[in-house]
């Protein structure tokens, strides 16, 4: 499954959520780092789901980039 991922500059960290799965977030102290980690917390998450019979949500948030004048 590919879910979308939004990731945050906070100014000393990045955070991270799973819009698709409320409650999976992250953070690192880089943005790499935040990457690996919200990796991890989506399997986690997804195990979790699995092993109280809940269904996993398929993915369904869209990304698009926007372009505006400066």
């Amino acid at each position: 499954m590919r879910y979308a991922v939004v990731i945050e500059n906070s100014g000393s960290n990045y955070s991270a959520y799973v819009p698709d799965l409320p409650g999976c977030v992250a953070t690192g102290g880089a943005l790499a780092e935040t990457e690996v980690t919200i990796r991890e917390a989506i399997a986690f998450h997804l195990d979790g789901l699995r092993e109280d019979g809940t269904p996993i949500p398929p993915p369904s948030s869209k990304v698009a980039y926007v372009e505006v004048a400066a």
